[in-house]
């Protein structure tokens, strides 16, 4: 915006520095964001209504127009781009019932099929995790009541 180098902002701070002091440098740097970031955000505001009137207007279908007279290839290709797209797009259309629409709802149960099956393997896991745990906790408590009825009868 301003086309400030490096040296030039780094003059500017020492001399805020100088001026304003260190101990108020930093409550001069948040207000001058604050301020900043409003002016953004006016300046935005401004651009969209002014986008927004253009539009109402018909400015935008004039502009669309001029381009279209000044460079017929382009808008031309614009147009080939759209239909390219419109008929390379992937969107599902219930009222055709097309194969791309059948294909995807096979998928979508495909894939409902396989997180279930998915879970269930995980679930059978964890249960035969938990049921060798089980046994293996049991052959140690067996192990240690074993190892502790001698002692006593000593």
């Amino acid at each position: 915006m301003f086309d400030l180098g490096f040296a030039e902002l780094l003059v500017i701070g020492v001399v805020a520095l100088i001026v304003v002091g260190p101990k108020d440098l930093p409550v001069l740097f948040r207000k001058v964001g604050t301020f900043m970031g409003k002016a953004r955000g006016m300046a935005r505001e401004f651009s969209r209504a002014m986008n927004d009137a253009a539009d109402e207007s018909g400015v935008r279908d004039l502009q669309k127009s001029l381009k279209t007279a000044t460079n017929p290839v382009g808008s031309a290709m614009d147009g080939v781009k759209d239909a390219a797209k419109s008929m390379t797009s992937l969107d599902t259309d219930s009222k055709t019932g097309s194969n791309t629409s059948k294909l995807s709802a096979e998928r979508q149960e495909a894939k409902k099929k396989i997180e279930a099956s998915a879970a269930r393997a995980a679930a059978d896991r964890k249960k035969r995790e938990a049921e060798e745990a089980q046994k293996k906790a049991e052959e140690m408590e067996a192990a240690l009541k074993s190892d502790a009825a001698p002692e006593k009868d000593a």
